[in-house]
């Protein structure tokens, strides 16, 4: 048996002990890339260790620190009311304006996962108090950022577009773009509806009580409960007494409309956080700990229970399951799959089974990684003029970034991170069985729709 089906094999099993026995997939991944990488691949202790991802690492503890003070002292709870006021109450809204502002964000330069990074634990923070689905509003986040990650000014646009131009091969980077933000699109919509969006929007608008939360027993007389504008819904607003002492009861939610000194800082590092990204490239992880370890310091009394709320098993098991993906990196696993696709004699169906490794891989690995090792893989068969290059490569980019859903992925380990009072174990088997359907259908389509015409 090869090297590489042995590989493929354990990553099996890693899989089977996982979901059967409830044991960690990081920590068995970890033991995976010691035994492999030992056994199989003739690595020492630092050819396995040079594939731990350090840098996301780094990121999946600094964003969650940041935000875990920001829960802390109530400014994402302050961030919420202020969405909630920005939509008129229409809390269906919001799901869709979080992926409007992650694909802006990407398609002027931002790296998919700073964005991500930035915007999910808002999201997510909005659902857990509005009862959203955090798999639709992660889903919508994540598909936000992949819709407008392939502008031509946009990271993963660049690097493709220069992939395309060294292998010589016909490009169009505005259907590129094109191909990416209307498949996220129409996946963000099938998500929307089958995941709580129709009774979101059934529901109508916030009432006004839980839009500002400050309004005094006298305000709710004299206007019926209803936000500035009358857009807010009520159930059974009689106009009196009912109505303003469920509101006098609770006081907390006044808090929440406030901007306190520790609020204000908080939210001058988000926009902080933002900058240094989007403007000076800096890391996002490494700057979301320097922002955090400075909040900490000015108000160590919010801050001293964030290092806990870190999502620890989260860090285990995406950097032990990316670690063991470096292991058949090395060893030339992935390598070993692509060629014997593209040496298949039927060009059609090498683009198809290209497309699904593309996705496969991409679920645990870098997505423009992967299109960098398919892409040139795709040119024999593309020089037989069967194919057309442009709905080629704009497959291969949509079914390699729409899985990035997966929990295994750098913005779905993001999103996994970033949500508040859920339970994760139950939270990570959705994002998985929700990554395995997009795994599973998207590259068939995309292959149906872009290569199968033969566009370019």
């Amino acid at each position: 048996m090869s090297p590489e089906l042995i590989s493929i094999l354990v990553l099996v099993v890693v899989f089977v002990i996982a979901t059967t026995r409830s044991v960690n997939m990081g920590a068995l991944s970890f033991a995976a890339a010691f035994g492999v990488g030992e056994l199989v691949a003739d690595l020492d202790a630092d050819g396995i260790f040079a594939g731990f991802p350090g840098d996301l690492f780094v990121v999946l503890v600094g964003v969650t620190y940041l935000f875990a003070i920001a829960r802390a002292n109530g400014t994402t709870d302050w961030l919420v009311h202020a969405s909630i006021r920005l939509v008129r109450g229409r809390v269906a809204l919001i799901p869709w304006v979080m992926f409007f502002i992650t694909g802006a964000l990407t398609a002027i330069g931002a790296v998919s996962p700073a964005a991500v990074a930035i915007v999910a634990p808002i999201a997510l923070s909005f659902a857990a108090r509005y009862g959203i689905s955090p798999l639709l509003m992660g889903a919508m986040v994540v598909h936000g950022a992949q819709g407008g990650g392939f502008s031509p000014i946009s990271i993963y646009g660049t690097i493709v577009n220069g992939i395309v131009e060294r292998e010589k091969l016909p490009g169009n980077e505005i259907a590129l773009f094109l191909a990416s933000l209307v498949a996220n699109i129409v996946i963000a919509g099938v998500v929307f509806l089958l995941f709580g969006g129709r009774k979101l929007w059934a529901q109508g608008a916030v009432a006004a009580d839980e839009i500002s939360g400050d309004a005094t027993e006298k305000d709710k007389g004299d206007k019926g409960g209803l936000p500035e504008g009358g857009t807010g819904a009520r159930p059974t607003d009689t106009g009196g007494t009912a109505t303003a002492t469920a509101v006098a009861a609770r006081p907390a939610a006044a808090d929440t409309t406030r901007l306190t000194p520790a609020r204000i800082a908080t939210l001058t590092a988000l926009v902080a956080l933002v900058v240094a990204v989007l403007a000076f490239d800096l890391d996002a992880g490494l700057t979301a700990i320097t922002l955090a370890v400075v909040l900490s310091t000015c108000w160590p009394d919010d801050s001293r229970k964030a290092v806990g709320q870190i999502a620890w098993s989260t860090v285990l098991l995406i950097c032990g399951v990316l670690t063991y993906v470096a292991v058949l990196d090395e060893m030339g696993t992935i390598t070993w799959a692509g060629k014997g696709v593209s040496d298949i004699g039927v060009p059609l169906l090498a683009a198809v089974l290209l497309c699904y490794i593309g996705a496969i891989v991409s679920a645990f690995a870098s997505s423009v990684g992967i299109m960098g090792a398919l892409i040139p893989l795709a040119v024999p068969f593309l020089a037989q003029g069967e194919i057309g290059a442009v709905g080629m490569v704009a497959a291969l980019a949509v079914s390699a970034t729409v899985v990035d859903v997966s929990p295994f992925s750098t913005n779905g380990a993001l999103v996994l991170a970033a949500a508040p009072d859920v339970d994760r174990e139950r939270f990570f088997r959705q994002l998985m069985v929700y990554g395995g359907i997009v795994v599973a259908v998207v590259p068939a389509v995309a292959w149906l729709v872009m290569v199968v015409p033969g566009w370019g």
